[in-house]
């Protein structure tokens, strides 16, 4: 009877010794370790789940500098505005951009047929593409909320949006360097560099698991972008614009300004203290320079001509503006500092250290 009672108490206990389970380690002989119990693998999944949550939220910060992607993304799309927003500016009111030196300028390209997608200005297109881009990643970051589009939605509109970002930035190099051969255009390179970075930036953040599933998506997207592109170009008749090809003699543009006094004092002061103005007979902003000083001043200046033998074909810019590295014109250099770009007068009196005295008060 004791038996027997003997054998039913390690029957009833046989459910709480079956878990039990022996693991050898290696070099260490065997270890005995306990099953897990329901509520146990409970608290286990519950720490594996937090940890997952953790893991994602570590991957959406990012790795540049505690950054997250759309921190980074707000930030070079709302570069990208700045940049086609005042392109646009100056397309809108028919102005001249400042353009850095190549072979041609980047006024070829932006006054170009080619600045044009079914009638609109390409800069501005651009500045909707680069607005919606911050816009959205600032609804990925909670800053700002657009009515109907939650963040899954946005997330799909960023994706689709710098995918024809993107596409659109390769076609348009491929542009540059077929129809533009010789040209040079910071713009246009800023902005294609913006486009591609953040194509790829928000393509990693995504994943390529999830993104393998929209990538029919995104082709179709890229597919259209080119067929709209191609359709709108096909019609323009192809136009070497290449440096190489044409000859500009130097010509003189009349200044009809009078001098102010002012204007005069300026000058003098800037002569004395050896400030040079560097230009180019066929620069605009180096004509609209002149004429704020007017025909009696502009006459005191030391201005530079860095093409006295005129420009293209065979000729080169003058030693005087390669050597002091100018980039664009006009360029001041004045005590040392470089001032890129048409400067108003008082710009240049802060600059130079000049203090104005009316000897001839009203």
């Amino acid at each position: 009877m004791a038996g027997f009672s003997a054998v039913l108490s390690i029957s009833r206990l046989s459910p709480l010794i079956t878990p039990l389970r022996f693991k050898r380690y290696t070099g260490l002989g065997f270890k005995c370790q306990a099953g897990s119990s329901p509520q146990m693998d409970s608290d286990s999944t519950q720490k594996g789940s937090l940890s997952q949550v953790d893991s994602d939220s570590t991957q959406k910060k990012g790795s540049l500098s505690g950054f997250s992607s759309y921190t980074i993304s707000a930030a070079l799309a709302g570069l990208g505005s700045l940049e086609t927003g005042y392109l646009s500016y100056l397309k809108l009111t028919n102005s001249n951009v400042f353009c850095p030196i190549g072979s041609g300028t980047c006024g070829d390209v932006l006054d170009s047929d080619y600045s044009f997608v079914f009638g609109i200005p390409l800069p501005l297109v651009g500045l909707v593409a680069y607005s919606a881009v911050t816009l959205l990643s600032l609804q990925q970051l909670g800053i700002f909320s657009i009515p109907g589009v939650n963040k899954t939605n946005s997330r799909l509109l960023l994706i689709g949006t710098t995918t024809s970002m993107a596409t659109a930035s390769a076609y348009f190099l491929y542009l540059l360097s077929t129809k533009f051969e010789g040209t040079s255009c910071s713009y246009c390179l800023i902005s294609a560099f913006i486009s591609f970075t953040l194509f790829f930036l928000l393509l990693k953040d995504y994943g390529l698991e999830k993104i393998g599933k929209l990538l029919g998506l995104q082709l179709a997207v890229a597919g259209m972008v080119i067929a709209a592109l191609t359709n709108t170009y096909s019609s323009i008749t192809p136009q070497s614009r290449s440096a190489e090809e044409f000859t500009l003699e130097r010509y003189e543009t009349e200044i009809t300004k009078e001098s102010t006094p002012f204007a005069i004092a300026l000058a003098k002061h800037l002569h004395s203290i050896g400030a040079k103005m560097y230009g180019a007979f066929w620069c605009s902003h180096c004509n609209e320079q002149k004429e704020m000083f007017g025909k009696e001043a502009v006459k005191i200046l030391n201005y530079v001509e860095c093409f006295p033998d005129g420009a293209g074909k065979g000729r080169t810019m003058a030693v005087d503006c390669a050597v002091v590295g100018i980039e664009g014109f006009p360029t001041w250099i004045i005590k040392d500092q470089v001032l890129s770009g048409e400067q108003d007068l008082n710009t240049l009196a802060n600059a130079s250290g000049f203090v104005y005295q009316d000897n001839n008060p009203s």
